[in-house]
């Protein structure tokens, strides 16, 4: 079978990948919300850190921590799997590329407000 492909190549901007795994992270059932990137910022991890995500490259393989908030009285084992496998997919359906790790943080549960 020949390949049919036009000479040339496709890049993808890392804000693009943070921006698939946010989006991917807060479709999952239990995210609240992302969280600020937390702790010292190692300066290979500029960007996303608003956004609630690190990703790092290492041999066109996606490395992904994910910083959260989520929803009070879910199962954080269940939701952080489910993230997990959601963002992978994501990452790997959209831009082809393979996915190393996805972290998960969690950094607050979001309460409601008693009235």
């Amino acid at each position: 079978m020949e390949d049919t492909r036009p000479p040339g190549k496709t890049t993808v901007a890392p804000d693009v990948l943070v921006e698939i795994a946010r989006m991917a992270a807060l479709k999952v059932s239990g995210v609240y919300a992302m969280a600020p990137v937390s702790g010292g910022v190692d300066r290979f991890f500029k960007r996303g850190l608003n956004d609630g995500v690190r990703i790092k490259l290492e041999d066109d393989v996606v490395f992904a921590d994910l910083y959260l908030i989520l929803e009070s009285g879910i199962n954080i084992r269940e939701v952080s799997r489910n993230i997990q496998q959601n963002v992978t997919r994501a990452i790997t359906e959209m831009v082809g590329m393979d996915v190393g790790e996805v972290n998960i943080h969690i950094e607050n549960i979001a309460y409601e407000e008693e009235a």
